[in-house]
């Protein structure tokens, strides 16, 4: 087949690699515009600009995709289908429907579950232990279009957001092989809607831990927050950023409030949180630091029992 291929994550490339391993031609890649990263504001490209670069493949990156101009260049490739992951706009329907097979999207959740921007981050965040890839015929509507295949996979009970769309990644891209391969043998299923969950765009106030909540919420956010924007507190005016965390099934002789050191030395740092419930903290960071185990923590950081954090 020949294929415009849109994405721009890292998330997107073994899709991209497994397109060109197949045998497919692509005749461009659409990723989104060079933008500055860093503490030097250093103009970087997307992983997907990086991989085409890197194969000869015409790469093109409209500020803006719903012009004349850009429709009519997007028409022009004269390909049989568009292929996107996480390009990270919402197309307009001239680009649906530019090519006779239309556009296939892979999608990291089960749909109808977590439509939207952050499917991993939201599914490991709601306690979820299953997730999965599918692909999607794309219509105009927010990750609504007719299923065509899906694939589920267990979620691990440590597995970061991470982690997990790492090997999203890989599945999407075998997934995706096999719908190209069957594509005109599949019977596109539409989606049940009333069953549609979503998952909103990963904004920094979300990850401002609260206490409050029991220790299983607060560690899979810790878990679903990663890499942006992860969870953290505060103590005594710096801000902490949780890394790795368990809830613990301990009793504790006392009372306490939410977010208050219980316990502080050695490999432990121990926090009550919400429900009479308590959360080992394992691994953290102050703001502009290196990221520490616990027991390296409290060699530096004077945090004692009776802190509160958040405060």
């Amino acid at each position: 087949m020949k294929i415009v291929f849109m994405g721009t994550p890292k998330a997107a490339v073994p899709t991209f690699e497994r397109i060109m391993f197949d045998g497919h031609e692509i005749a461009a890649v659409y990723t989104q515009p060079d933008r500055p990263a860093g503490r030097g504001n250093k103009i970087t490209f997307s992983p997907v600009k990086e991989y085409a670069l890197e194969k000869g493949v015409p790469v093109f990156q409209p500020q803006k995709i719903r012009t004349v101009e850009s429709i009519e260049t997007f028409k022009s490739h004269n390909a049989d289908v568009t292929v996107v992951v996480a390009y990270g706009r919402i197309l307009p329907e001239e680009y649906l429907n530019a090519f006779p097979l239309g556009a296939i999207n892979v999608h990291f959740s089960l749909l109808p579950k977590y439509r939207g921007a952050a499917p991993v981050n939201w599914a490991i965040v709601n306690g979820e232990t299953e997730t999965g890839v599918t692909t999607m015929r794309m219509d105009a509507g927010l990750d609504t279009g007719d299923i065509l295949l899906q694939k589920a996979t267990v979620i691990g009970s440590d597995e970061t957001a991470i982690d997990l769309m790492e090997r999203l990644s890989v599945s999407g891209a075998e997934l995706l092989s096999e719908t190209l391969t069957k594509l005109e043998h599949i019977d596109p299923k539409p989606q049940e809607n009333d069953l549609a969950t979503y998952a909103p765009i990963m904004k920094r106030e979300v990850g401002l831990i609260d206490w409050g909540m029991s220790a299983a919420e607060i560690a899979n956010r810790v878990r679903g927050f990663q890499p942006f924007p992860t969870a953290f507190t505060y103590h005594k005016e710096m801000r902490l950023t949780l890394w790795r965390s368990r809830p613990l099934m301990v009793e504790h002789d006392r009372k306490f409030v939410p977010g208050e050191v219980l316990e502080a030395g050695g490999d432990q740092i121990m926090v009550g949180c919400g429900d009479d419930s308590k959360l080992s903290i394992e691994e953290l960071q102050i703001e502009g630091k290196r990221r520490l185990q616990a027991r390296d923590f409290l060699n530096g950081v004077k945090l004692q029992v009776g802190d509160v954090l958040g405060g």
